[in-house]
Formats: C-alpha cells, sequence, structure tokens
C-alpha cells in the first residue's frame, strides 16, 4: 500500500505561484508514473501533469508553460511548480502514483490539496 500526502495548496491572487508537494511513503520505481490531477466543482477530473520514465513528461495544454513538474527521488516527492495562475486553475489537486510491479500498474491517490486564485 502506497500513501500519498499532498501539501503547498492556499490562496493566490490571479498571477501569483504556488508549488504542490507529493511526499510518497515509498521510493517512487523507475516504471512509475507520477501525476498531478485537478478537480473543480462541476467539472470532470482531469490530468494536469505526469512524469514518466526517463523523466518524460505531459502537460494538459492549459497549464503548459506555466506548470513544471518534477521529483526528487531521494525524498520520494514530486512537485508541481505552478507560475501565472488563473482564476480557471482554482480546483483541489491531486497527486496519483501508478507504482509498477510483478508486471502491472496499481493505481494510488492522495487526498488532494485546495487551490483558490482569486482577487
Amino acid at each position: 500500500q502506497v500513501q500519498l500526502v499532498e501539501s503547498g495548496g492556499g490562496l493566490v491572487q490571479p498571477g501569483g505561484s504556488l508549488r504542490l508537494s507529493c511526499a510518497a511513503s515509498r521510493s517512487i520505481g523507475s516504471s512509475d508514473v507520477m501525476g498531478w490531477y485537478r478537480q473543480a466543482p462541476g467539472k470532470q477530473r482531469e490530468l494536469v501533469a505526469n512524469l514518466k520514465r526517463g523523466d518524460s513528461t505531459t502537460y494538459a495544454d492549459s497549464v503548459k508553460g506555466r506548470f513544471t513538474i518534477s521529483r526528487d527521488n531521494e525524498k520520494n516527492t514530486v512537485y508541481l511548480q505552478m507560475n501565472s495562475l488563473k482564476p480557471e486553475d482554482t480546483a483541489v489537486y491531486l497527486c496519483n502514483q501508478k507504482a509498477y510491479s510483478g508486471g502491472r500498474y496499481y493505481n494510488y491517490w492522495g487526498q488532494g490539496t485546495q487551490v483558490t486564485v482569486s482577487s
């Protein structure tokens, strides 16, 4: 079982920045996929960014050039640096780990952290 704990959310003005952290309870394997998703009220959960094998990254079109996903393997932590925040970025941000083991992936979620962008 993997536990993921997010932190770093809060209230920020438009144009501001936040850095989210996701601490995993076990080491992040080289084949694991780490991702950040978000869910706004009344909307479906959507992928914001993920980090795959070889540090390959994927970003939603809406955040490209503004958000950066990264990880620190020594700390078993994944980050999401969010710059130039917009009101439409307001959502609960959830960390996801697809942990590879024994030929399959196991899916884990954190509890989420609220990000509110408002003046």
